[in-house]
């Protein structure tokens, strides 16, 4: 059998990248606009905490640059995945389809509810969610009723399906809508990573009742910590904001919540950090893309590893880069991120698949080839804008 050309692909990411670098990191912000001016206003004014004008400004922004109707501000993609699951009607007991190829987050969030993980599978075409594979599956193990949809095998509701648009790729959203109708189910995009990502023209995170944003520090833009909700539902953005403002009634001086609430604010200097970042957005996505395409002509030619591009219904953030090996040289995956971090270039695997941790492993899942396949040849590359 003959070998990957790895100094092949060293030299093809060398030509790429910075040449005065001694280490060139995944991912890092980039700092070049606002940020400093509209933090120091929050520490001259005492702005810092949870309310304040940035706070505001901060979600008018994301409702305008993703279409939605309402945007609510909070301190995490994880907290805003959590009450997307809440708000969908997502109970303990119940099943929710997840990807098995996903960050932690969106299995965690729906345990936060008391439900159970169910992980499905994903293509190659978007490293997301495999919508025919999936109709396929529930066609065999669904019981459509006038309650819902429930697994015959195990009884309990699935009530909902979360595609992840997996390193700011989107899924293929429209068989999973016309599945989602026809099943029952509530569609909870994660689109934490697909900030500046369009499906068809129409940005991601608009598709379903509720979507939840990240804006971790290696995001495509980041309030040091923080996320969002984002729906076209004035009711629901409503109550998402009074659920992740601890319930709390508003009244000049009682302090009463009416109901379970969450402390999820982001605060006004968070805020004030997002509103500079997405001010340079499209420049970030420019560079992003532009990054991409000298990465895709770099690999051209290369036997045996394929640069990632966007499916052709999708404009693609490019949040991560991807190399996918062909499947005869995965067995040297490991020893490529060796030699590239050996050289300053910093690589990683895919996150362990879902269904491979150990509070997961008990958890149901439809057959998974096409996944464990991906996990096994894929291999992010340094993508950040300032590159």
């Amino acid at each position: 059998m003959s070998n990957l050309d790895l100094q092949a692909i060293i030299r093809a990411l060398k030509t790429v990248l910075p040449k005065d670098k001694e280490s060139i990191a995944l991912h890092e912000p980039c700092f070049c606009g606002n940020e400093w001016a509209y933090v120091k206003e929050c520490l001259d004014t005492g702005w810092v905490s949870s309310v304040g004008k940035y706070v505001d400004k901060l979600e008018t922004m994301l409702a305008d640059c993703t279409g939605v109707k309402r945007a609510v501000a909070v301190v995490n993609g994880t907290a805003a995945l959590h009450i997307c699951l809440k708000l969908a009607g997502v109970e303990q007991g119940d099943e929710v389809l997840v990807p098995t190829l996903t960050f932690v987050a969106t299995a965690n969030a729906v345990t936060y509810c008391g439900a159970i993980p169910h992980f499905v599978d994903s293509e190659e075409r978007t490293l997301g969610l495999d919508p025919g594979k999936l109709l396929e599956y529930l066609s065999d193990i669904a019981n459509v009723r006038d309650d819902g949809c429930f697994n015959r095998l195990t009884s309990r509701r699935i009530k909902a399906v979360i595609p992840m648009h997996t390193f700011g790729h989107p899924v293929d959203l429209d068989p999973l809508v016309e599945m989602c109708n026809r099943f029952k189910l509530a569609l909870v995009e994660d689109a934490a990573q697909s900030l500046g990502s369009c499906y068809k023209g129409r940005h991601t995170g608009s598709w379903g009742k509720v979507s939840a944003l990240s804006f971790n520090g290696n995001k495509t833009i980041t309030t040091a910590g923080g996320g969002a909700i984002l729906t076209n539902d004035e009711a629901v953005g409503r109550l998402a904001k009074h659920l992740t403002t601890t319930a709390r009634v508003s009244h000049k001086w009682a302090i009463i919540h009416d109901r379970i609430g969450y402390n999820y604010r982001l605060p006004n200097i968070n805020a004030a950090l997002g509103c500079a970042q997405l001010e340079q957005l499209p420049d970030f996505i420019k560079k992003k893309r532009t990054l991409a395409e000298n990465y895709r002509k770099a690999f051209d030619g290369i036997d045996g590893v394929q640069f990632f591009s966007e499916p052709d219904f999708a404009k693609s953030n490019y949040w991560l880069n991807v190399l996918l090996l062909a499947e005869r040289f995965s067995d040297q995956r490991d020893v490529l991120l060796e030699m590239t971090n050996s050289v300053g270039i910093m690589t990683r695997p895919a996150w362990t698949l879902m269904h491979r941790l150990p509070m997961f492993q008990g958890c149901p899942h439809m057959n998974l080839r096409g996944t464990e396949s991906l996990e096994a040849r894929l291999i992010n590359i340094p993508s950040s804008a300032t590159l």
